[in-house]
C-alpha cells in the first residue's frame, strides 16, 4: 500500500496532493467495495452535492476515476489512495466516513397512462423524501440528512427541471432513462430494477404463406410486461420502446401482414429485405427463401419467332446463361436457382449497347414486315451472341415471282414462281399470301421454301381483283359455280385467252343483254306486256334456263309482279309480306286464272301437294321452313326481298334453304343501308357469286366505305348479269312527272318550349356518350323523341295537346287538295300520330279512311279508296302500306314524319307514281323548321348514293353510321 501511496504522491502535483489530503481529513472518502485487489471508494465535495468514484488497482499500479479531470491522478485519486492507506495502517480494510452520508434512491410506480416518480434520500437513520432541490439540501437551506450524490443524480434532476415527483411526460423518458442507467438504486413499486437507455424495438420476421410469403410486424419477445405509455419491463430492466424509422403506410402493411407472392420473390430478397434491414430488425422464418448469388452478369438475350409474313423480335436483359432472372423495366424477375445481385451499370451499359446496335428497348417486342425484315434480318444475321430461334434466317429476298395461270373449262388455278432465286430455283409462293399481300399494298410475299420474292405488281393491278373473285367464289374440291362464269369469260378475253365451249351460252349476258332470245309469255297468260316488262320477261328466261338466280329491282309501279308471273311454273313457292298475299292472290287470278294458287298460312295451314303456284309469308317461311325445305320447286319467289337483308336473322337463314331450279327476288329497294343486303339477296339467288361475307366486307364493304371507285364498278360487273334495275322515266315516259314540296312549319311557343326540354334532357349527354364510343342505343331513342316533339307535343310522354302546328298545316292543304278534287295520301311511321290526325280532320270536314297493320280488310279499304266516289285521303302507316298496295286515285302524297332512310319514302310515293296514274304527282314533305328534320333532309342525298354504288354510277355508300346519329344530334 506504501509503495501504491509513493506511486501516486510522485504523479501528483503539489496543489493536487494537497486538495486530496484536505478531502481525506475532511472525512469526504467512504470506501465502497474492495474485490482481489481493486478498491473502490466514494468521494463526496461541496457537501455531498458531487460524489466520484475512484477505483484504485493496487497490484497494477494503475487508477481511475469518474471525474474525468484533465489530471492524472486528480485529486480524488489522492484522497481515496490517503484514506486508504490512513484505514489500513488502522487495520481496517476500507476507510468508513465519521459521519456516515445517504444516498439518493428512485422510486418509479405503475401508473395510467404514464410512470410516476418520487425521490428519497436513504440514510443510517431512514429514508427522507426529497421535495427540494439536492442543492437546497446540499447548502443547508432545507433541513435534511446528509447525502452524497452522483453526476448521475444531478443528471436526473436537470432532466426533470422543476418536476420533484409525479407523472413522467412521454418526452422527458428519453433523457431520464439515460441518466437513470447510471443510477444504482431504482425501484419500481418497491422492487429493485435497472434502467436501460437501450430502447427495445419491434421486428419483422418473414414467414411462409399460400402462394408466397408473409412479412408480419412483431413485438419483442422480451417483453415482459407494457408500463404506461412507451415503456417495456424486459426481465429485470426497464426499457423505452423505440420506434422504427418505417414510414406510416409501411408500418400500416406490416401490422396488417404484407403479402408477397413467389412472383415477386426476387423483389423481396433484392430490393425489399435489404430496405427493411436499413430501419428495422428482419428474422427469416422460413426455409423456402431462395438465395443470393454474386459472380452473375447481365447479358442481352434475343429471341426471334415469325408471325404470319413477319418478323417478331423479343430482346430482353437477363442475368446469367442460362437466364437465372429477367428485368422487367425496374424490376427483376425471379426465373431459376439463386436470384443474382443486380449491377446496375452494367444493365445501363447494356441497354446503351443493344439501343446503338439494333435499336430495340429491352423487353419490348417489334414486329418488322416486308423490306425492313430483310434489313434487320441481316443485323442479326452479325450480332455476336447466339440467338434463341432461326426465324431470322428466312427473311432474304429472292428472284421476283411470275404467274402461272391455268383456266379449263370449270376451274381456275393460278401459282406464283420465282423468276431467278439465289438459293432454290424451284421457290413458290402460295396464291393466297401473294393476294394478300398485294391486297395490303406490300411488295413482298414470303416463299414456301423460305426467303421473300417481288410482287408481280402489274399483272396483279390488272387481273388480280377478278381471279381473286374467282377463287373465293370456286370450292376446294368442285367447278367453279355457273353464277361466276360470266367473269370467268370476261376474263378470258382480256386475258386474250381462248375462253371455254360452254362459256359462249353466256354470250348474251355479257354483251348488255344484247341477244337475249325473245320467248312468248306462257300460253295460259291473260293480258299484255308492255315492252321493258316483255324484256325483263326473256331476261328472266334465259337465267332460269342457265339455272342462274335473278334480281328484279324495278322501280316501284313498274309490273315486277306480273313479269314474275310470266316465270311460274308448278310447282312454284312465291313468299312475301303477309300484307301482300291478297295481292298476289288477285293478281295470279287476273293473268293466270288457269295456275292452281293455294295460300299456306293461318293457324290450320296445309300444304297443298298438287297446288300450282304455293303462297305464304316471311313469318310462315321462319316457322314452317324444315317443311318447306323438303320440297323441290320449280321457281321460288321472294317479293319484297329486302325482308331478307340482314343475313343472320332467322327469316334470311330460312330462305337460304329453299331448294328451287329458279330463284327470284323482287325489289324495289336492294340496298337500303348496307352493302350486305345486297350481298345476303344474292347469297340467296347465286350462292358463291360473291363469296364468303368475310370475303364480301374485305373486297368490297370496306374499300366503298373508304371510297374506292373501283371496287365499287368491280362490284357492279359482276352483278350486272344477275341484276336488271329500271327507272320509271327510261321505261315509261308517258308516266306523268312526279314534284316534291318541302312544307316548312314553324312550332309555337310551347311545342318549342317542349321540343327544346326534351333535346336538354337526353341529347348532351348521349352525344357525350356516343362521341366516346358508347352504344348507338340511347341516340336511336333521344332520336326518336325529337322527331316526335317535332310532329306533336301529345306524342312525348307526359305532354298533351290537342293539336300541333304540323297538323294544322297538313289540315290546311287537304282541305284545299279536296276542295280541287284531289284525292291524297298521308303518310307516318306512327299509327299514334295518325290517331291525332283524325279528329282535326273531322273538324275540318274531311272525310277519310285508314289503312295500318290491324287493318283486317285491306282489299275493302284499298277499293273504298280508289273508288271515285270514295273518302279524299287515306291515313296510311309507313310499315303497314309502304309495299304492294296501287293507289292511283291519289295524286297527292304528305309524309309528315320524314324518315332518315329515303328509299323507304320512296317506295311509299310509289303507292300514287305507278302505272296507272294519269295525274301529275305532288309529294310534300312537312318539316319543323329549327329541329332534327332538317338535318334528316341533308341526309337524305348521302343516303340515295347507297345503292347508286352497286346499281348504277356512284361513288360512295353510307349507311346510318355513327357520324350520322351525331350529325342529327349536334
Amino acid at each position: 500500500m506504501k509503495a501504491f501511496l509513493d506511486l501516486v504522491r510522485e504523479n501528483a502535483s503539489q496543489s493536487t496532493w494537497s486538495r486530496g489530503v484536505e478531502l481525506s481529513r475532511g472525512d469526504a472518502v467512504r470506501g465502497v467495495s474492495d474485490d482481489a485487489g481493486e478498491v473502490t471508494l466514494l468521494v463526496s465535495e461541496r457537501q455531498g452535492m458531487i460524489s466520484h468514484t475512484a477505483t484504485l488497482h493496487l497490484d497494477d499500479d494503475e487508477w481511475q476515476c469518474s471525474c474525468r479531470g484533465t489530471e492524472d491522478p486528480c485529486h480524488h485519486v489522492a484522497a481515496a489512495t490517503i484514506a486508504l492507506h490512513q484505514a489500513r495502517k488502522h487495520g481496517d480494510n476500507l476507510p468508513s466516513a465519521d459521519h456516515p452520508t445517504g444516498h439518493v434512491r428512485y422510486q418509479l410506480h405503475r401508473g395510467r397512462p404514464s410512470l410516476t416518480f418520487e425521490r428519497e434520500i436513504v440514510h443510517p437513520g431512514g429514508t427522507h423524501r426529497l421535495q427540494s432541490t439536492l442543492a437546497a439540501l446540499a447548502s443547508g437551506r432545507v433541513n435534511g440528512p446528509p447525502f452524497s450524490a452522483t453526476q448521475a443524480d444531478l443528471a436526473v434532476e436537470n432532466t426533470l427541471g422543476t418536476r420533484r415527483h409525479g407523472p413522467i411526460p412521454p418526452g422527458l423518458l428519453p433523457g431520464l432513462f439515460a441518466a437513470l442507467e447510471n443510477c444504482p438504486d431504482v425501484r419500481l413499486d418497491g422492487e429493485p430494477v435497472q434502467v436501460s437507455s437501450r430502447p427495445v424495438l419491434p421486428y419483422c420476421r418473414l414467414i411462409d404463406a399460400p402462394g408466397g410469403f408473409r412479412l408480419v410486424l412483431v413485438r419483442d419477445p422480451g417483453i415482459e410486461e407494457i408500463i404506461g405509455d412507451g415503456v417495456a419491463r424486459c426481465g429485470g430492466e426497464l426499457r423505452l420502446m423505440g420506434e422504427s424509422r418505417l414510414s406510416g403506410r409501411e408500418l400500416q402493411d406490416l401490422v396488417r401482414g404484407r403479402f408477397v407472392s413467389h412472383a415477386e420473390v426476387a423483389e423481396l430478397v433484392t430490393q425489399l429485405l435489404p430496405k427493411l434491414r436499413d430501419r428495422i430488425a428482419v428474422e427469416i422464418a422460413t426455409e423456402k427463401l431462395p438465395r443470393t448469388a454474386t459472380g452473375h452478369v447481365p447479358r442481352i438475350a434475343i429471341k426471334v419467332e415469325r408471325r404470319g409474313d413477319a418478323l417478331s423480335v423479343l430482346a430482353t436483359l437477363v442475368y446469367g446463361d442460362p437466364a437465372v432472372a429477367r428485368i422487367d423495366g425496374d424490376e427483376l424477375v425471379h426465373l431459376r436457382d439463386a436470384i443474382p445481385m443486380r449491377d446496375p451499370h452494367a444493365e445501363q451499359l447494356r441497354r446503351t449497347h443493344l439501343k446503338d446496335t439494333l435499336g430495340l428497348t429491352p423487353g419490348y417486342r417489334v414486329d418488322l414486315r416486308q423490306q425492313q425484315a430483310i434489313d434487320f434480318a441481316a443485323r442479326l444475321r452479325a450480332w455476336p451472341s447466339p440467338i434463341d430461334g432461326d426465324a431470322h434466317l428466312a427473311f432474304h429476298q429472292e428472284g421476283d415471282l411470275a404467274p402461272d395461270l391455268e383456266i379449263t373449262d370449270d376451274r381456275v388455278q393460278l401459282a406464283f414462281r420465282s423468276a431467278s432465286s439465289n438459293t432454290n430455283a424451284e421457290a413458290t409462293a402460295t396464291t393466297r399470301d401473294v393476294l394478300r399481300a398485294w391486297q395490303l399494298g406490300d411488295s413482298l410475299v414470303p416463299l414456301e421454301g423460305g426467303g421473300m420474292a417481288a410482287l408481280p405488281a402489274d399483272w396483279l393491278d390488272r387481273f388480280g381483283d377478278r381471279v381473286a373473285d374467282l377463287l373465293a367464289a370456286q370450292p376446294p374440291d368442285g367447278p367453279l359455280p355457273m353464277a361466276v362464269m360470266p367473269d370467268l369469260a370476261r376474263l378470258c378475253e382480256d386475258l386474250d385467252h381462248p375462253a371455254p365451249a360452254s362459256l359462249e351460252r353466256l354470250r348474251p349476258l355479257l354483251d348488255e343483254f344484247e341477244g337475249i332470245p325473245h320467248v312468248a309469255p306462257p300460253a295460259d297468260f291473260r293480258g299484255r306486256l308492255r315492252t321493258y316488262q316483255q324484256r325483263g320477261v326473256d331476261w328472266l328466261t334465259l337465267l332460269r334456263n342457265l339455272e342462274l338466280g335473278a334480281l328484279l329491282a324495278d322501280d316501284m309501279g313498274l309490273g315486277k309482279t306480273v313479269q314474275a308471273i310470266c316465270m311460274l311454273e308448278a310447282p312454284s313457292l312465291v313468299v312475301c309480306p303477309t300484307s301482300l298475299i291478297f295481292n298476289w292472290v288477285e293478281e295470279l287470278e287476273r293473268f293466270r286464272p288457269d295456275l292452281s294458287v293455294h295460300v299456306y298460312h293461318g293457324p290450320g295451314r296445309q300444304l297443298d301437294p298438287d297446288a300450282a303456284v304455293t303462297l305464304t309469308s316471311y313469318a310462315i317461311l321462319r316457322l314452317d321452313v324444315d317443311l318447306l325445305a323438303q320440297h323441290r320447286y320449280q321457281t321460288a319467289v321472294l317479293d319484297e326481298a329486302q325482308n331478307i337483308k340482314n343475313p343472320d336473322s332467322q327469316i334470311a337463314r330460312a330462305a337460304y334453304r329453299l331448294d328451287a331450279r329458279f330463284r327470284l327476288a323482287l325489289t324495289g329497294t336492294p340496298v337500303e343501308n348496307r352493302l350486305d343486303e345486297l350481298w345476303s339477296q344474292l347469297h340467296f339467288l347465286n350462292r358463291g357469286l360473291l363469296g364468303g361475307r368475310a370475303q364480301f366486307r374485305t373486297r368490297y364493304t370496306r374499300p366503298i366505305a373508304d371510297g374506292d371507285g373501283l371496287a365499287g364498278a368491280r362490284l357492279r360487273e359482276r352483278i350486272r348479269p344477275f341484276l336488271l334495275r329500271r327507272r320509271k322515266q327510261e321505261v315509261v315516259p308517258e308516266l306523268p312527272p312526279r314534284s316534291e314540296i318541302v312544307l316548312h312549319c314553324e312550332l309555337s311557343d310551347s311545342e318549342r318550349a317542349v321540343y327544346d326540354a326534351v333535346r336538354a334532357a337526353t341529347v348532351e349527354q348521349v352525344v357525350a356518350r356516343l362521341g366516346q364510343g358508347g352504344s348507338v342505343l340511347a341516340a336511336l331513342e333521344a332520336l326518336l323523341r325529337l322527331r316526335q316533339a317535332a310532329c306533336h307535343p301529345a306524342l312525348v310522354p307526359g305532354q298533351h295537346a290537342e293539336t300541333s302546328s304540323k297538323l294544322a298545316l297538313l289540315a290546311s292543304r287537304l282541305e284545299e287538295a279536296a276542295a280541287d278534287g284531289h284525292k291524297a295520301l298521308v303518310f307516318s311511321q306512327w299509327t299514334s300520330l295518325l290517331d291525332l290526325v283524325e279528329p282535326v280532320l273531322e273538324r275540318n270536314d274531311i272525310a277519310f279512311t285508314r289503312l295500318d297493320g290491324s287493318t283486317r280488310d285491306r282489299a275493302a279499304v284499298v277499293q273504298s279508296f280508289q273508288a271515285e266516289a270514295g273518302p279524299p285521303v287515306l291515313l296510311v302507316s309507313l310499315k303497314a302500306g309502304g309495299t304492294g298496295l296501287n293507289l292511283t286515285a291519289a295524286d297527292h302524297v304528305f309524309l309528315l314524319d320524314p324518315w332518315w332512310n329515303p328509299a323507304v319514302e320512296d317506295q311509299a310515293t310509289g303507292r300514287a307514281h305507278r302505272i296507272g296514274q294519269t295525274r301529275p304527282v305532288v309529294v310534300h314533305r312537312l318539316v319543323a323548321q329549327n329541329t332534327v328534320e332538317e338535318g334528316i333532309l341533308a341526309l337524305h342525298q348521302r343516303k340515295r348514293t347507297l345503292s347508286e354504288v352497286a346499281l348504277a354510277d356512284g361513288d360512295g355508300a353510307q349507311g346510318l353510321t355513327r357520324a350520322d346519329l351525331l350529325a342529327l344530334l349536334s
